[in-house]
């Protein structure tokens, strides 16, 4: 592959987007020899997230290309509408619903269809137009769906976080309470960046991050802070993200935890992309930049995960939640384009210190 620069980055990711305005992902179980092209919005939207919050750092060819980018994304976000018309967004598309896509035998079943989350549609929000009436739709659902609001009660987090009426990462009806820490902190970035009205539930969800890192709990057991990222340096990178962008009271007091945490982490990480992204996380908690050798990186983009899904996360029984955090009841989500975009964020940083 040709230097590495910022530039020739975007212009590889533009390489990989389908015509369909998409990204390819995968979902992989190693365990099972399970190995799946996955069709849907999340690393689509994150990726186009990630590539315009650099836009400004690149060649003006460079920010057409993303533009473009984003364009051809927006036009595909659609088919992963909520499936009756309102402004939440699905993992899968929905028009028609196509949940496990190219699989054989989850996509046959009912139960294994997710509802609309926060964390698709914070990140769709982010990166297009949304009305303000929209905006404002979307902050009184995510009341509705927040814990202890109607029927919703939360039963698989820490017994003093019960009270908290934090928003679910879920806004089905029939779908259990669950607290994650990056989904927070995207659903979090999306109502600070639209100066949404805060409320109870925006308070407790602070809480919620604070309180982890402050516990220490994000370090020991990361699984049940954000299942559906489970390591603790992507809940750093989410939270560092969230605090570097707006000035929020509520976080401040784990700025330093976070760093000292962000640089224990980054002595233990092997993979690339993951130390790309703990450095990241490190200069927008105001350090210098941490030099990240790019020598295997490659290799190292084909064996990163960002995401991942447990078939047993949703279910509230406790000897089955006690399996949860297994590697042979979790699938992992790769997504080449994603994955370059971190290595361009922290290629970013370089410039910015120049």
């Amino acid at each position: 592959m040709a230097a590495l620069s910022i530039d020739f980055i975007i212009r590889h990711i533009a390489s990989l987007q389908g015509d369909d305005g998409l990204f390819p992902a995968i979902r992989r179980n190693d365990q099972l020899g399970y190995h799946r092209s996955d069709t849907n919005v999340f690393f689509t939207a994150i990726t186009i997230f990630t590539l315009q919050n650099l836009r400004q750092r690149v060649s003006l060819a460079c920010q057409q290309l993303i533009d473009q980018m984003a364009g051809r994304a927006q036009m595909a976000y659609p088919l992963f509408r909520n499936k009756d018309g309102l402004n939440t967004y699905n993992f899968w598309p929905t028009q028609p619903s196509r949940h496990f896509p190219n699989g054989y035998l989850f996509r046959r079943f009912e139960h294994f269809r997710i509802p609309d989350d926060i964390d698709d549609t914070a990140m769709v929000f982010l990166t297009s137009e949304p009305s303000l009436a929209d905006r404002l739709w979307l902050k009184d659902k995510l009341s509705q769906h927040a814990n202890g609001s109607q029927r919703h009660q939360i039963r698989n987090t820490f017994p003093d976080y019960r009270h908290l009426r934090a928003y679910s990462t879920w806004f089905g009806k029939n779908m259990g309470v669950d607290f994650d820490a990056c989904a927070l902190s995207n659903m979090l970035y999306c109502i600070y960046r639209y100066n949404l009205p805060l409320n109870q539930h925006d308070t407790d969800s602070l809480y919620y991050l604070r309180s982890i890192v402050e516990t220490g709990r994000y370090k020991a057991e990361p699984f049940q802070c954000a299942p559906h990222y489970a390591r603790t340096s992507l809940i750093i990178y989410h939270i560092a993200r969230l605090v570097a962008a707006f000035s929020i009271p509520g976080l401040a007091s784990i700025h330093e935890q976070l760093i000292d945490d962000a640089y224990q982490e980054l002595k233990q990480a092997t993979n690339t992309v993951e130390q790309c992204m703990l450095a990241t996380a490190l200069q927008r908690l105001g350090e210098p930049r941490p030099s990240i050798s790019l020598a295997t990186i490659e290799s190292d983009i084909k064996t990163f995960h960002f995401f991942i899904a447990g078939l047993l996360t949703a279910y509230q029984q406790p000897w089955l939640r006690r399996f949860a955090n297994r590697s042979i009841v979790q699938m992992r989500w790769y997504c080449e384009a994603h994955s370059w975009a971190l290595v361009g964020e922290y290629l970013r940083i370089e410039l910015l210190n120049d």
